[in-house]
């Protein structure tokens, strides 16, 4: 039995080997083989890079100060949470943002600040990201047009948290009703005028995503 066996193993190599037909088979497969396991291993290092971002669970509805504000800027907090203002809203963008917000990322100058400025005037100048209360008076009406429709894009893609406050302001006392009445209309959302997502930004050449300034 044994020989027989070997007989035929033997038969089957040697037709395998001088057959160039069958080499041509045996080689295909090889590289078919060796593509899935290079395929699967870079799915294996995505999953490993997600765990290291998990995503967090939803902020509770609170007030900011400039100061508070600056805290979430993803390194300072424990959590690594990303907070940014935008006209006197806050917003948390860390789960749907952090690669934009985060340390690294196009838009990371504006994580824990208020961003309104910048966005309104498409400036990065030190004067356009204050360390203090910014009440953007001196915005003309075609920036104040399209702050809001920033607004209006941060408010589709990413959680309300609560407002910046002004000077000696006393935050607001949110409760448990009000943030499930905040999830249903953000869940119904705004449409902008421009329909432009958030994700969809590119930086333009000042170093600015561009927005809708009509």
């Amino acid at each position: 039995m044994g020989i027989q066996t070997w007989e035929v193993s033997k038969s089957l190599v040697t037709e395998l080997v001088t057959s160039p037909l069958n080499l041509l088979l045996l080689g295909v497969c090889v590289f078919l083989i060796y593509k899935i396991f290079k395929i699967k291993r870079p799915a294996t290092d995505s999953t490993e890079e997600k765990n290291d971002s998990p995503i967090l669970p939803k902020m509770k509805r609170q007030d900011f100060t400039v100061e508070d504000l600056a805290v979430y800027n993803g390194e300072a907090n424990e959590e690594k949470r990303i907070l940014v203002a935008v006209n006197q809203k806050v917003f948390d963008v860390t789960n749907k943002g952090r690669s934009m917000y985060g340390k690294g990322g196009p838009y990371a100058v504006f994580a824990g600040r208020d961003a309104s400025r910048a966005l309104a005037t498409f400036s990065l100048d030190s004067s356009a990201l204050k360390d203090t209360f910014d009440d953007l008076s001196d915005l003309n009406p075609k920036q104040l047009e399209s702050l809001r429709e920033w607004e209006l894009q941060f408010k589709e893609k990413y959680d309300l948290v609560g407002k910046l406050l002004r000077p000696s302001e006393q935050p607001t006392e949110y409760s448990d009703t009000e943030d499930d009445q905040t999830d249903s209309t953000a869940a119904a959302g705004p449409t902008s005028k421009s329909g432009v997502g958030a994700d969809s930004l590119r930086l333009r050449a000042s170093g600015l995503p561009a927005g809708n300034s009509n």
